[in-house]
């Protein structure tokens, strides 16, 4: 079978391609890339949107010459600008707390991507270094969480529609990261050992909403003002470090006021929701069929941890008898099942 691998440049995309090829299949490896020199500044650090991208890519060239497989790299930077850094500044400055890995896996990664490369080489599945699993249950192609739940990126992939399902593979979803250095370091791949990206932009994620510092207040749940910002995109639901400022006792943002450029921060038990809303317009249905009627689920409402509850979830309203923290209006609700490794739906928080 002739597959495409996304190749990043680091150690999962390569042992994926590895595994694949080892396993006979006909592989070609590709990548996107996004970065435009000057544009921005970007950091040091290894992202999957920075400077850094140009060395990426000669790893992932060289992998493909060690490996015995072809090559190509295919500009997504004008797309990936207009859908994925245009959707975080406008979130960010709207008081909501984007999830921009979403995005571009759903539009960019598992979207232009192959649909650029299906054009000019041709194949038949597409394959990540991802770990997660899929599988076909109740006549619908299904996403898991990966065997080894430290690892698991299901939470990244909710967006995926059943087409995309359909045609893609995640050769380590089995196994753990040590696992996979192990498979890279016997191999003699160069980047058994590299560190894994730490952000999707390897700068200060300032300089991509691009606006000039305006002060306003830090609130109390009362609205009792405790200090000063310079912004409120500078902060997330749930954040505790970096507040700037200190009561004695560990305190957390509890809402972003946007239009009042101020931000509510509260004791822990403050930041915990009950019951929330999910945009309804917004939820994909992946393992489980659409429907309106609750039903008992888990949610994770961030990407670490695991999935809270149980919970009930109606397409639309969550409701957590046991509360769950931090409740980022922008980010993404992920549903899984109780009883399995399923992941049943997901959508954006209200």
């Amino acid at each position: 079978m002739r597959i495409a691998v996304g190749l990043s440049g680091g150690v999962d995309s390569a042992v994926a391609a590895l595994l694949l090829k080892r396993a006979g299949h006909d592989v070609v490896g590709v990548t996107m890339k996004l970065w435009t020199p000057g544009r921005y500044a970007g950091g040091d650090y290894d992202a999957c949107f920075g400077p850094g991208e140009v060395h990426d890519i000669e790893a992932a060239r060289d992998l493909a010459g060690r490996l015995g497989i072809g090559y190509e790299v295919f500009d997504c930077s004008a797309e990936y600008e207009r859908t994925v850094l245009e959707y975080f500044k406008s979130e960010r400055v709207a008081g909501r707390t984007p999830n921009p890995c979403v995005v571009c896996n759903r539009t960019m990664k598992f979207g232009l991507l192959p649909r650029m490369a299906s054009e000019r080489l041709g194949f038949e599945r597409f394959a990540t270094g991802h770990y997660a699993r899929t599988g076909e249950f109740n006549g619908r192609h299904a996403l898991l969480r990966a065997s080894h739940a430290a690892k698991d990126q299901s939470y990244f992939l909710w967006g995926l529609s059943q087409d995309q399902l359909s045609r893609v593979e995640f050769p380590l979803g089995a196994l753990t990261k040590r696992e996979v250095r192990e498979i890279a370091r016997e191999a003699g791949l160069p980047m058994a050992d590299k560190a894994d990206s730490q952000d999707f932009y390897s700068g200060d994620t300032d300089e991509l909403v691009g606006l000039p510092p305006k002060e306003g207040d830090v609130v109390d749940m009362s609205g009792k003002v405790l200090a000063r910002h310079s912004g409120h995109w500078h902060f997330t639901v749930g954040q505790r470090k970096g507040l700037g400022f200190a009561t004695g006792e560990p305190m957390y943002v509890c809402a972003i006021d946007a239009c009042r450029n101020r931000v509510v921060v509260g004791r822990r038990e403050e930041a915990v929701s009950t019951a929330f809303d999910v945009v309804p317009e917004s939820v994909n249905w992946v393992s489980a069929a659409p429907t309106d009627r609750p039903f008992e689920c888990r949610v994770k409402v961030r990407s670490a941890g695991e999935p809270a509850g149980p919970v009930t979830f109606d397409g639309r309203r969550v409701t957590a008898p046991a509360g769950v923290f931090g409740v980022a209006p922008g980010q993404s609700a992920v549903f899984y099942s109780v009883g399995s490794d399923e992941l049943l739906c997901g959508g954006t928080i209200a």
